[in-house]
């Protein structure tokens, strides 16, 4: 895929879109960028393929303006989805990526095209009228004590000013994102939800991510990870096969193989 918007992570000595049989289209957390998603691409090859999303104003897109509106980001997705990707794919979304998984697919079925066979939902409570106490930072100290809190960004890269002011743009705009959203009513979505968090996440409790089972007619699963807001990286096997396993539900016809981790 030629695209702006997508990395695709190959195999070490290998091209993941000839092998795989199913893509995992994954959304990064806020602040984050297409290579966060790097270890879980190879923990699924060769059976599953990360396409990863990179948002404006990070990495190889540092000098673009990062996009401060999750309506205008998912709107920019979906294109891209629409016009770019063929044959069986899911969505992958953590924290403020859920989000864009969840709005992107809706502006898929809005559109009238194929859509994703599941959504991974992960570290993220279901969407609300009105934005959660945690999602409302006013000022960059509010964003950075946020960041720090929930462990995402290593510490030298907040402690160091240069580095700093590389990853502030991306973190306020996301955060501005964040904090404007409000869910639109509408239908619920026909898509199976896989919806994944830590234990001892601080922002999000189980109960809150339980909620998205509201938000799709189909069949909603939760598992419940050891670990914070990035339990991610210390789960990172059992994610794998959570995921591979879902997606060889969904793909019953295919022989998946299971990651090799």
């Amino acid at each position: 895929m030629g695209s702006e918007w997508f990395r695709r992570f190959a195999p070490p000595g290998g091209n993941s879109a000839s092998a795989s049989r199913a893509t995992l289209v994954c959304f990064p957390h806020a602040g984050g960028a297409a290579s966060a998603y790097l270890p879980l691409a190879r923990a699924l090859a060769p059976g599953v393929g990360i396409l990863a999303a990179q948002y404006p104003g990070r990495q190889d897109r540092r000098s673009e303006r990062p996009v401060a509106d999750i309506g205008e980001l998912a709107d920019s997705l979906a294109a891209e989805v629409s016009r770019e990707l063929r044959g069986t794919y899911a969505f992958f979304g953590h924290s403020m990526g859920a989000l864009l998984a969840y709005e992107t697919a809706r502006r898929l079925r809005d559109l009238g095209v194929a859509g994703p066979v599941r959504l991974f939902l992960s570290g993220r409570g279901a969407p609300t009228l009105h934005p959660g106490r945690h999602d409302r930072m006013s000022t960059d100290a509010d964003v950075l004590a946020a960041v720090r809190r929930l462990g995402g960004t290593t510490p030298a890269v907040l402690d160091d000013p240069e580095l700093r002011q590389m990853v502030m743009p991306a973190l306020r705009a996301d955060y501005r994102a964040i904090g404007a959203y409000a869910w639109r009513e509408g239908e619920p979505l026909d898509v199976p939800f896989s919806v994944y968090v830590g234990d001892s996440d601080p922002v999000v409790s189980v109960a809150q991510a339980s909620a998205w089972r509201d938000f799709t007619t189909a069949p909603t699963s939760l598992d419940v990870f050891p670990g914070g807001h990035f339990y991610l990286d210390g789960q990172l096997p059992a994610l794998a096969r959570a995921v591979a396993g879902a997606l060889t539900g969904d793909l019953t016809a295919v022989d998946l193989p299971l990651p090799r981790t």
